[in-house]
């Protein structure tokens, strides 16, 4: 998938222009903050759920590969195989031999982020291989040729009424306006691509070191359907996404679901291990398992290393005040809010990312809701500093920060001349006391006014109220 990171700042602006999307987006504060906040308060104790949720993630994360060593052993136990990956080229290397050697002509695909990280559709595609996508929101994107825009609701940035259009476009068929209605069309238009598909191929909420499983939630049917029905299952998953146990599991199952969608629990939790058995109603006759590196282990033992605890819940963007004016395309890959302003960039590297770590007020709302307590905040900062010890910020701004460093450090300078700037923004302000222009200032200024200060600073007002 094609990195547009760099261009985030005129992405955002387009966003922010765009009166579909902006009530679009308000449905996510109406939904999923509210209805998690509600889902939370169900637990006895969030605070301690929580933190023994950080201890499963922080544990395996320290011991990473003899965890994936025991998963790998327990998944060819079961007669299974694991293929590892280094990077999204060698995981679509082997996802395409894998559909060869077992003369796979169609894949039914669940909601996978890892397989848009590996941009897995288009490998596919080139290999002459059908992919479709069975998920309603990623079935929806397919038609239109667009990429999610959020991690569980990739459709959120569209409207009822765009989705019409969609299906009646592509599907030949009369217009449908009940979303019932196209629930139903799209069911039909899916089924028979699920009779007829010779792989299924999903990701992974969590793989289960003790048992070999791979454990997926979903709120529709596709996902059993994409993983019992064709004879070849494929898992593709990232390397941080495996647990100790199932305990651990059910653990992190109680933070999941209402971190992401204010739900106690999904309608669907799938617990995946190994191919058909003697006796089996159902199941694949193969089943394979990708572990995918693509730059994770390059935060292990870094300051970065807690984001690989990250159970892609999406709290984050949902409380996000960037992402909820935005959505998510403008962050320009896969991952977007706060989370994706961190992995990103770890990821894809700082160079071609430079204006996410910055694409945030620093308030700590991600922080707060984060089911596995991720300091995000801290690690934008991380990635700030390092921005500007590899000299990626534009001479400007480091000429600008490096003299306003040099006056810090001087406190007779700073205090003149915060006195002598205090009294030019007071003149600025005019008679209303509010700053609509200033040099350098055109981007904070144009859809705000900054209240002018006062003509003397906090300091100078001190001295006096403490003056006999």
């Amino acid at each position: 998938m094609e990195v547009t990171s760099m261009r985030f700042v005129r992405q955002a602006h387009a966003s922010l222009t765009n009166p579909g999307l902006q009530h679009a987006l308000g449905r996510l504060q109406a939904k999923f903050v509210s209805a998690r906040a509600d889902a939370i308060a169900e637990l006895d104790d969030f605070e301690a759920t929580r933190r023994a949720a950080t201890a499963v993630r922080a544990r395996v994360i320290a011991g990473l590969d003899e965890w994936l060593e025991r998963f790998e052993a327990a998944v060819r136990a079961n007669g299974g195989e694991v293929h590892w990956a280094v990077d999204a080229q060698a995981a679509q290397r082997e996802l395409v031999a894998i559909a060869r050697r077992h003369g796979v002509r169609k894949v039914a695909k669940s909601k996978s982020m890892a397989t848009e990280e590996c941009a897995i559709n288009e490998a596919l595609a080139a290999a002459g291989i059908d992919v479709i996508e069975t998920d309603l929101g990623e079935y929806i994107l397919q038609l239109a040729n667009e990429r999610p825009s959020h991690i569980v609701a990739p459709v959120v940035h569209k409207n009822k009424e765009e989705v019409a259009d969609l299906f009646a476009d592509r599907h030949q068929r009369a217009r449908q306006t009940d979303i019932a209605a196209l629930c139903r069309e799209a069911r039909e238009m899916l089924r028979p691509q699920f009779l007829s598909a010779d792989m299924g191929l999903s990701g992974a909420n969590f793989l289960v070191a003790e048992t070999g499983s791979a454990l997926i939630v979903t709120n529709e049917g596709n996902g059993r359907l994409v993983t019992t029905l064709p004879r070849v299952h494929v898992v593709l998953v990232g390397i941080e996404k495996v647990v100790p146990t199932l305990e651990d599991a059910a653990l992190l199952l109680r933070l999941l679901p209402r971190s992401a969608t204010g739900q106690s629990i999904t309608n669907y939790v799938s617990v995946l291990t190994g191919p058909r058995r003697s006796g089996d109603p159902d199941g694949p006759e193969h089943f394979h398992v990708i572990l995918v590196d693509n730059g994770r282990s390059r935060l292990l033992g870094d300051e970065l290393e807690p984001m690989l605890r990250c159970i892609r819940c999406g709290a984050c963007m949902n409380h996000c005040p960037v992402y909820q004016a935005i959505g998510g395309h403008p962050y320009g890959w896969v991952y977007p809010g706060p989370m994706g302003s961190v992995l990103t960039p770890s990821l894809v590297g700082l160079a071609d990312t430079l204006d996410l770590p910055n694409a945030s007020t620093l308030c700590g709302a991600c922080s707060v809701v984060c089911p596995v307590s991720i300091p995000l905040p801290d690690l934008l900062r991380t990635l700030r500093t390092r921005q500007w010890q590899q000299r990626l910020r534009s001479r400007r701004e480091r000429l600008a920060l490096t003299l306003w460093a040099f006056v810090a450090h001087h406190p007779r300078l700073y205090r003149f001349a915060t006195a002598v700037l205090a009294r030019v923004l007071r003149v600025f302000g005019g008679r209303r006391g509010l700053i609509r222009w200033l040099p350098l200032g055109r981007g904070w200024l144009q859809g705000r006014d900054l209240p002018a200060p006062q003509s003397r600073t906090f300091l100078e007002l001190y001295r006096k109220q403490q003056s006999p």
